[in-house]
């Protein structure tokens, strides 16, 4: 493992150590915590090759959920490939500020591996959903998801380009947009810019356009007192509180993720 470690250290790899220690417990189907009761010469040779196989592609940066086929996120793990958006801590944000107040029916933008459809369902069991997404892969990952988590019965997921196939209202509309400027994705680390669904990414615009088409219709699909909470680029929140209050929405604040970072819009249906 020390041999991986370096060579995934010299490609430029975060986090080096965790990585090697992760992938090592995949090849060898044990859980992470025994990966050090692992000695060298008890890793058996098809061990070794499919550890080889894994660094090697991790050391071109490959994210370790891809390689794995798993994420965890709020507790859970879900099932991730490179049809979709990885799930990240950040976007638990999104939903402690869901869960934070009562709903019944949640509409979810852009379901990806409908990692925070599902949370929020397991979460809320006598709440239920519908998760849409323009990837056909990602509705099969996200209503994989969902019966992994035994939330299927209570959710509904459906191709859709955002609001176009949408009927009904909702109390709780959520969203993690692509919200990288077309120019931005030059700059950002290999394993978005290489192994992550662009579109999931980037509008291909200014990473704005989306919070425009959420501001300008979710107001028709929520109910009396419903509210809409999008996940934001950190540098966002002031240009996309501005869209929202400009479609005349109420209560419009912006939550921070336990980084302190601009993570979160929030916006209320006004009265």
């Amino acid at each position: 493992m020390v041999a991986a470690m370096a060579r995934l250290r010299a490609a430029g790899v975060p986090d080096p150590a965790r990585d090697a220690r992760v992938l090592l417990a995949h090849a060898a189907k044990v859980d992470a915590a025994r990966v050090t009761l692992i000695a060298p010469e008890d890793i058996a040779p098809e061990i070794a090759e499919r550890y080889e196989s894994l660094i090697a592609l991790r050391a071109v940066r490959v994210p370790v959920s891809q390689l794995i086929g798993a994420r965890e996120f709020y507790g859970r793990p879900f099932n991730i490939s490179r049809d979709v958006l990885d799930p990240r801590p950040e976007t638990e944000t999104l939903i402690e500020a869901a869960l934070s107040a009562p709903f019944d029916r949640v509409l979810d933008l852009g379901t990806g591996s409908g990692c925070i459809l599902v949370t929020l369902l397991a979460e809320r069991q006598d709440a239920t959903g519908l998760g849409v997404d323009v990837s056909d892969a990602a509705c099969l990952h996200a209503s994989a998801n969902a019966a992994r988590h035994a939330v299927a019965d209570r959710a509904q997921i459906m191709q859709s380009d955002w609001f176009e196939a949408v009927e009904g209202r909702y109390d709780l509309i959520v969203a993690n947009p692509p919200y990288l400027a077309a120019a931005e994705m030059a700059t950002v680390q290999p394993e978005l810019r290489d192994h992550e669904p662009r579109i999931a990414l980037t509008d291909e615009q200014d990473g704005l356009s989306v919070y425009r088409i959420i501001a300008a219709q979710s107001q028709g699909y929520l109910n009396a007192r419903g509210r809409v909470l999008v996940e934001i680029g950190y540098r966002q929140g002031a240009q996309v509180t501005d869209i929202f209050r400009a479609q005349g929405w109420g209560e419009v604040a912006i939550l921070p993720d336990l980084g302190g970072h601009d993570r979160v819009v929030s916006a209320a249906k006004p009265g």
